[in-house]
């Protein structure tokens, strides 16, 4: 059996120190925008969808770029970078569009290293355990966000629910992920005469990329409609009792469940149909939504918490997996910069619209709305032909 590469382990301890950054920082910003700041929730919404937005236009040019040079690491260094340096911007902020150009530079940040980091676990891995390595990327990465909202509530007990301070704390594991990429992250080798031979990429090579991978961009959107921001689901457990230096358990819920299943669910994408994942995927994502909308109290918020954790590790890993499958190596950086761009323009109206429906008719009516997307998500898959490239 193939071994999972060194750079794919250095990658996923990257992903996890920068993780534990900003689950610190993110467990507690949809309080910080609405109780410190005196933001709406439609705001919430919207600072979050044009940051995710940000990273997903970004991927395109950094996986462009990526495949062009040849070289994903240095990328990769300065996305992470970016990253840490747009940490201070948070504790400092004292209105609502200082946290928006914290999260701005943050998310160029993770746009810069996002499709060259997967690009690079694909290039490095043998195609037979691709699901199994980018499951255990994820699954360290998500190692990450399960201990940065549990650091971020000890935080706040020893610092009196001082927001601020937890901010400012969440510098130093950013700090540490930096020094990963630096001395744990390898460039794939190529082949004796390659570098020498290869033709840098050109924008109309793109055209190249198969119909498969397409369709596959055109499904992931539609998913992505159906699964708006985490944030939502942190609003929902305070408005359902849990209490302000409690809210990060809503992640470390998530991501726990995240963790533990993504890694086996990514070794199995290696042998079942990708339909069937990606269907199963979003009902488990309705079922999460349905528990949002009608089970009552702080118990029936987390149901629907974990079982968010558990599409998540059902098909994230999976749609990153099919992006390697149905494109190129010399296209895939910006295979994956094409697919991160189109699903996070979805994410910005996902979020946009979560939240004017929170605003208007209450948090039962986004889970409901979300659960409908997932329904027409499960019906176009089913008349979709999603076969291997």
């Amino acid at each position: 059996m193939h071994k999972i590469p060194r750079t794919v382990w250095a990658l996923g301890f990257v992903s996890m120190f920068m993780d534990i950054s900003s689950e610190m920082i993110h467990a507690l910003l949809p309080l910080f925008l609405t109780a410190t700041l005196g933001v709406s929730v439609a705001m919430v919404g919207l600072i979050d969808g044009i940051a995710e937005a940000t990273a997903s236009i970004t991927k395109v040019f950094s996986g462009y770029f990526s495949d062009r040079m040849g070289k994903r690491k240095p990328l990769i260094l300065i996305g992470y970078s970016l990253g840490a340096l747009s940490k201070p911007l948070f504790a400092l902020a004292g209105t609502a569009p200082v946290i928006m150009s914290a999260r701005f530079a943050d998310r160029i940040g993770k746009g810069l290293r996002g499709a060259p980091r997967d690009a690079l676990v694909a290039d490095v891995t043998p195609p037979e355990i691709r699901g199994r390595a980018f499951g255990l990327r994820q699954s360290i990465d998500t190692v990450g966000a399960f201990l940065g909202p549990l650091i971020a509530i000890a935080a706040m007990a020893a610092f009196a629910n001082d927001m601020r301070t937890v901010f400012w704390l969440a510098i130093i594991p950013a700090g540490i992920a930096v020094l990963f990429v630096l001395v744990g992250v390898e460039d794939a080798k190529s082949p004796p005469g390659e570098i020498s031979a290869r033709v840098p990429v050109r924008m109309s090579d793109l055209r190249r990329l198969p119909k498969t991978f397409w369709l596959l961009v055109a499904i992931g959107a539609v998913f992505t409609l159906a699964r708006f921001s985490e944030a939502f689901l942190i609003l929902k457990a305070n408005a359902e009792g849990l209490p302000l230096a409690l809210t990060p358990l809503v992640l470390v819920a998530m991501n726990a469940v995240y963790m533990l299943a993504a890694y086996p669910l990514g070794s199995l994408s290696d042998r079942v149909s990708a339909k069937a994942m990606l269907i199963s995927g979003l009902i488990v994502l309705i079922a999460g939504d349905v528990a949002l909308a009608v089970l009552p109290g702080i118990v029936g918020a987390f149901v629907g918490i974990a079982l968010w954790g558990v599409h998540m590790a059902t098909t994230q890993g999976l749609f990153a997996k099919l992006v390697a499958d149905r494109s190129p190596v010399e296209l895939r950086g910006s295979a994956y910069g094409i697919f991160n761009l189109v699903t996070g323009l979805a994410l910005l109206a996902a979020s946009v619209i979560a939240g004017v429906i929170w605003d208007v008719s209450g948090p039962a009516a986004t889970f409901w709305v979300g659960a409908a997307f997932a329904v027409i998500s499960i019906a176009g898959l089913m008349c979709t032909p999603l076969s291997r490239a």
